[in-house]
């Protein structure tokens, strides 16, 4: 028989066991509710989208910069870069490849696919019983008028590409103004603008005919919009004037973004005279929109 005080003992200890186990229990219970937290807290993170941002702008930060770089006045210089011509070509076909593009382009109809099988099918006489002609012919007909339509609508292309490709700009060349085809004009080329002119190419506008270097531009061309917008020449380039002497000196090398479609957006330098200036589309005129209510500009070519 066990005495009081034994029974005392091994009911508190027991009583003990029980409360360590309890608070093992609730101890690993709060570690498994604090690691869901941890995981459920580390998947918020990973999709919130303040932490993409943030991990987008040091991708950007880490990131190599591709800057475009050209001289005015220096074809040889911007030669070795190979940067693209000013000929546009908005046609999709030629002599040569109108048929077999054409026919391509037509049998990726699923109409025009499904009576090409049908009549391919029909040339196996223990297949088909019907004459092989009686789908060919009417499958060739709708060939043949839809491709005499791309015809003519290609052809319109040309004649709209050679329009454009052949209309006449004026190119700074050792002080004087040489007349251009808008295609022959290279990236770098200092060129004249008149009032209602199409700007032949992407410029920086270095000088115009009115004060303080303005010049105003309609865009209707590229973004529809029929209100003159204002752009203006750096102080720098502007005392140029229209000294043909002194634009065809001028060396600028400009340091710009990439060619992209962005068309109220510009970031560049221009290295001059000593002299880091910054630039932005203000300074420049896009191909495609027309001069107003201005006699004359001055612009150099950054994208052909």
């Amino acid at each position: 028989m066990m005495s009081d005080d034994n029974l005392k003992y091994l009911r508190k200890k027991d009583w003990q066991d029980v409360n360590v186990k309890k608070q093992l229990s609730e101890g690993s219970i709060l570690n498994g509710w604090l690691i869901s937290l941890m995981k459920l807290f580390s998947y918020q993170t990973s999709t919130n989208p303040n932490s993409t941002r943030e991990r987008d702008k040091r991708s950007q930060c880490t990131a190599p910069v591709v800057e475009r770089i050209l001289r005015a006045n220096d074809r040889e210089f911007n030669e070795q870069f190979q940067y693209a011509d000013n000929y546009i070509r908005t046609s999709k076909y030629d002599l040569i490849t109108f048929v077999p593009l054409n026919l391509l382009e037509q049998f990726q109809r699923p109409a025009n696919f499904y009576f090409l099988i049908l009549m391919l099918l029909q040339l196996i006489p223990w297949i088909s019983s019907i004459a092989w002609y009686s789908t060919a012919i009417p499958l060739f007909v709708v060939l043949t008028f839809s491709a005499a339509k791309d015809a003519y609508d290609d052809i319109e292309r040309h004649r709209s590409d050679n329009q454009v490709n052949n209309r006449i700009s004026q190119v700074v060349r050792n002080g004087q103004l040489i007349k251009e085809k808008w295609m022959d004009v290279k990236v770098g080329d200092v060129i004249r603008m008149e009032n209602d002119q199409f700007v032949a190419a992407d410029l920086l506008l270095l000088s115009t005919s009115e004060p303080h270097g303005l010049c105003y531009i309609e865009t209707s061309e590229l973004d529809g919009e029929t209100n003159l917008k204002v752009r203006q020449a750096l102080p720098e380039t502007f005392v140029m004037g229209d000294k043909l002497l002194q634009i065809s000196e001028f060396k600028g090398q400009i340091h710009c973004e990439m060619p992209n479609n962005k068309l109220s957006q510009f970031e560049g330098m221009l290295h001059y005279d000593g002299n880091v200036l910054l630039l932005d589309n203000k300074k420049t005129l896009l191909r495609g929109c027309v001069l107003r209510n201005t006699r004359w500009c001055y612009g150099v070519v950054i994208f052909a």
